[in-house]
């Protein structure tokens, strides 16, 4: 069955947050697959150590990540 897999900065996101991210990832996969497939499909929320990640050559870290949340 269906295996997604996020990853996010550690710190940036609540276990709330996170559950509520799962809860919406899996409703629209569900939308477009089915609720059969729903069933079956498994979330996964990877937190990467700040600092560990980067993009464009730039180093990404848990408090940029708050910041960027903070902006909207």
């Amino acid at each position: 069955m269906p295996s997604i897999d996020i990853q996010v900065l550690e710190g940036v996101f609540s276990d709330a947050e996170k559950s509520e991210i799962i809860e919406h990832v899996t409703d629209a996969f569900a939308s477009v697959a089915g609720q059969t497939i729903k069933a079956g499909t498994s979330v996964r929320i990877h937190e990467i150590q700040s600092g560990s990640w980067g993009y464009a050559g730039n180093t990404l870290t848990t408090e940029a990540a708050l910041e960027m949340r903070r902006r909207g």
